[in-house]
């Protein structure tokens, strides 16, 4: 069998659309190796990340030259079985594809999206579901608002749940403390939150809450540390902070690799994500399997994530975000507990078993059975049930 993955996130810190391409190759290459796969990726760098045994093919950064003339071209030449796209398929497609769509929000939060994004998200999506032989999503939440927003038949839909990676896990906190204090000059403790800086992700909000918290209980040190790149919205992130009056305790790492980020969530004393709008949650996820007790919203799939394993509130009403960290920060108990059960959950989820069922689905659209061998087999067996 021949798949080709359209693989133009690698590289370019696209968070979880990257994360999801980035884990399911890593998989593929010691799920399936009969198969022949060909990855589309955009950079020199994304070709260094793509199992090595797997083709690579340069397609344009460029959105509009990958989907309507790249992506066309290197699928006319290659001639694989199956087409996998995240969002959007090549306006032509002379191959079978199928598309994973992480959610909807560019219809049911259309204000955090620029109008021209929007326009272009509603077209070519809507385009490219119609067209799919199949659609995966990322939670049963996502599922639900995709078969609100899309004439699409609810077989047509399949959930896979992400995961996290196993570089995401407990370390000494003295050792995390100190990578973290040298390399972004962090004092300790902190609470930490992980997000591109934009609308959706609600940095503003968790400001005002953690200013809220320092004044209520000014015997707490912690510092706020904000972990993600900045976008078109972050000039009023940073506002936010200078006028908060605790700027100095306030601090923004931008973008950060994974070991960072391993560090960085090892060494915080309690990680919140007050997104208003995921289809996932990543972050909840990857912070719980480091053993740090999380608080996160009560929408969208985040609850379905977080699996009663975090203190969850809502993320428009500042007071509930603030009882939120207060109880965590102060109750030593319900915060060892909460890391407990967060290790726990994260373990629910693997990558190894999302890229086990995703394959499955090539195999099905391609109408030709899956020949299972001694590897693939055992590799099965050892992937934990959730």
């Amino acid at each position: 069998m021949r798949f080709a993955i359209d693989a133009h996130t690698i590289g370019r810190h696209l968070t979880g659309n990257e994360v999801y391409v980035r884990n399911l190759l890593q998989n593929y290459a010691r799920l399936d190796r009969d198969s022949q796969f060909y990855a589309y990726v955009c950079t020199e760098y994304a070709a260094s990340e793509v199992p090595n045994r797997f083709e690579k093919r340069q397609v344009s950064a460029n959105p509009f030259v990958r989907l309507g003339l790249d992506l066309t071209k290197r699928v006319l030449l290659d001639r694989p079985d199956l087409l996998h796209v995240q969002y959007t398929a090549p306006l032509v497609c002379p191959s079978p594809f199928v598309v994973s769509v992480h959610d909807v929000s560019y219809i049911e939060r259309p204000e955090y999206f620029t109008r021209a994004r929007r326009v272009q998200l509603r077209m070519t999506v809507t385009h490219t579901i119609r067209r799919a032989a199949k659609v995966l999503t990322v939670s049963e939440f996502s599922r639900q608002r995709i078969l609100a927003a899309y004439d699409v038949a609810p077989e047509r839909i399949e959930v896979i749940h992400n995961a996290v990676s196993p570089h995401f896990h407990p370390v000494p906190a003295k050792t995390a403390f100190t990578t973290v204090s040298e390399k972004f000059g962090v004092q300790w403790p902190y609470v930490l939150s992980v997000g591109d800086l934009q609308p959706r992700k609600n940095q503003i909000g968790l400001i005002a809450a953690f200013e809220e918290l320092v004044r209520n209980h000014p015997q707490l040190p912690h510092h706020l540390v904000l972990v993600g790149k900045p976008t078109w919205f972050a000039p009023r992130v940073y506002e936010a902070a200078r006028a908060s009056g605790l700027g100095e305790r306030i601090h923004f790492t931008d973008f950060v690799n994974d070991e960072d980020l391993l560090h960085l969530y090892n060494a915080a004393e309690l990680f919140v994500f007050p997104s208003f709008y995921e289809g996932f949650g990543l972050p909840i996820l990857e912070a719980q399997a480091c053993g740090r007790a999380v608080a996160c919203s009560n929408t969208s799939a985040m609850p379905e994530v977080a699996n009663s394993a975090a203190v969850l509130f809502d993320p428009g009403k500042k007071s509930e975000l603030v009882v939120a960290m207060r109880d965590l920060l102060l109750d030593t108990g319900l915060r060892q507990r909460m890391e407990k059960l967060g290790l726990k959950n994260a373990g629910r989820f693997s990558w190894e078993k999302a890229a086990r069922q995703t394959l499955e689905v090539y195999y099905e659209v391609s109408g030709k059975p899956r020949r299972r061998s001694r590897v693939n087999a055992k590799a099965a067996q050892t992937v934990p049930s959730t």
